[in-house]
């Protein structure tokens, strides 16, 4: 191409300069979805991220400026972009070595590590674009200043489209791993463009294109493998939402098949497929505990849906139920996969905003919307837990499932505690381990209440049927009341100052190693 500079190449540099900031954008945020079946999506995993993608992109900003005055032909910026495409096609392909190998090295390290490799190339030669259009397209220096403000603006809108499209559009409605091969693709198609309206390179621009369409056609298979064990395990169900990758993953062995829920590599129930009976601990605290300590109760609010095992229970045991999830994927699933359906109303909301904006009141609430890696912060606070209040009966009882410590690192659990005991008369905590084992921590069973009950005596689950994998644990602990020690440290949680998320860190990594090691990595993947 000449040293002419035509008014369509200029707006094709613009063109060229919006798309590439919009896919930056998809990257960022679409890597998250890559990299949280195994390190989650905690807030030491965006911080890795986020800063993965800020160094990449200062370096591939100076590496652009250098590279453009060494090399001032817009062949080696396209060469650029079209290099870009191809790293960025890749991560669906590399993710799995690269997450595997990363693995052991814990939460924050791992995560950042994998961002590293993973995204930290493309989105290195993503910055390299916008020095290098500015540059192109500068004629002379006393223009200089207004042409950059132009360019990185259009950059940045881009920017603000990709970040838009992914966030509400792309995650709803397509495959993840298909996003970035769209991605890798568009970039590719940028450079063809170039090499057949400004270098007249027809065949060389098909050639490309019919490559990178053979390489979009990749479709990784649903998992359907036999373990060591002799246990087959199937993915019969997967699907990316706005709140996590869902997974329905079947397991079975002999005359045996149980089903589980996983979002983002978290398992968020199980059940028999022969009995429909629960085959987690958790789900037993969760129906019992309030039931025998309240046995008049008639109306219940689940929030939080899972599988449905809870709600589907009490609805069962004659107490009208109503839930509250909000993902309409996870409602799909629990309905198509784990035969839930109750008689009382499924909203699909936001737990906080429906206590805003219901009249309804209950005798049993339950809350069930934490998964070790992510804690909502707006539902612990002494305003959400003074809106749940609001809406129990004089009787009624709050049951909460926590992934909680109750060892060393008990900081966060313990204020959970506080903060309940700001509304509540009542505060007992049921934890399903013993405080020594499994370094303190796992799934504990809250109650909060006004009125007074009668002790639970293990004797009275005689009446219920507990499934065989579970019993002997269920029996052992259910009723066995843990209390803090007086002067344990804990800090009310507010909407203003809830940091759940900072002093938790621990235990996320401690139940993210749990995952790793107890989950196959295909199924993680």
């Amino acid at each position: 191409m000449n040293n002419e500079k035509p008014l369509s190449f200029i707006l094709f540099l613009g063109v060229t300069a919006a798309v590439c900031g919009a896919l930056v954008m998809v990257v960022e945020v679409l890597g998250s979805r890559v990299i949280g079946p195994f390190f989650g999506v905690s807030l030491f995993v965006w911080t890795g991220l986020i800063t993965v993608t800020l160094v990449a992109l200062s370096v591939g900003y100076a590496m652009g400026g250098i590279l453009s005055d060494k090399k001032n032909t817009p062949d080696y910026l396209y060469g650029i972009v079209f290099l870009s495409g191809v790293l960025v096609m890749l991560i669906p392909v590399l993710r799995k070595p690269v997450l595997m190998t990363f693995q052991s090295y814990g939460l924050r390290m791992g995560s950042f590590l994998s961002s590293a490799v993973l995204f930290g190339p493309s989105l290195m030669l993503l910055g390299c674009i916008s020095p290098y259009v500015v540059r192109l397209a500068a004629k002379e220096v006393r223009n200089l200043g207004r042409l950059v403000g132009i360019f990185y603006s259009i950059s940045t809108m881009g920017s603000f489209i990709g970040t838009i499209m992914t966030g509400y559009v792309l995650v709803a409605y397509f495959d993840v791993y298909k996003i970035f091969l769209t991605t890798g693709l568009l970039l590719v198609l940028i450079s063809c463009v170039y090499l057949v309206f400004f270098r007249k390179k027809v065949a060389s621009a098909a050639a490309l294109v019919l490559l990178m369409a053979a390489a979009w056609q990749y479709q990784e298979p649903l998992v359907d493998k036999v373990l060591q064990s002799g246990t087959r395990v199937t993915e019969i169900y997967r699907k990316e939402t706005f709140y996590g990758a869902i997974k329905v993953v079947d397991y079975s062995f002999g005359t045996q098949h149980t089903r589980e829920l996983m979002l983002d590599g978290q398992i968020q129930g199980g059940i028999d497929l022969n009995s429909n009976e629960s085959v987690y601990e958790f789900a037993y605290f969760l129906e019992l505990l309030p039931y025998l300590t309240h046995p008049e109760g008639k109306s219940c609010l689940v929030i939080g849906l899972g599988a449905g095992i809870v709600p589907l229970w009490y609805e069962k045991n004659g107490i009208r139920t109503d839930v509250v999830e909000i993902n309409p994927e996870v409602v799909r699933v629990a309905r198509d996969f784990f035969k839930f359906g109750v008689s009382g109303n499924v909203y699909v909301q936001d737990a906080r905003y429906f206590l805003e904006n219901t009249e309804n009141s209950y005798d049993f609430m339950i809350l069930d919307v934490f998964n070790g890696d992510t804690t909502p912060a707006h539902l612990l606070s002494r305003e959400a837990v003074h809106a749940l209040k609001e809406h129990l009966n004089p009787k009624g009882i709050l049951a909460i499932n926590l992934i909680g410590s109750l060892g060393g690192e008990n900081y966060m659990t313990a204020s959970v505690v506080k903060t309940l005991q700001s509304s509540f008369q009542h505060v007992k905590i049921y934890p399903l381990f013993s405080p020594d084992e499994n370094e303190g921590v796992g799934n504990i069973a809250i109650l909060a209440h006004d009125a007074s009950f009668a002790g639970i005596s293990p004797d009275r689950l005689r009446s219920f049927t507990i499934h065989p994998m579970v019993s002997e644990r269920v029996v052992k602990y259910f009723g066995r009341e843990f209390r803090f020690p007086a002067k344990t440290a804990a800090v009310m949680l507010t909407d203003r100052y809830n940091p759940i998320d900072f002093y938790d860190a621990q235990l996320k990594e401690k139940t993210r190693k749990d995952i790793l090691k107890f989950t196959d990595q295909e199924i993680l993947l």
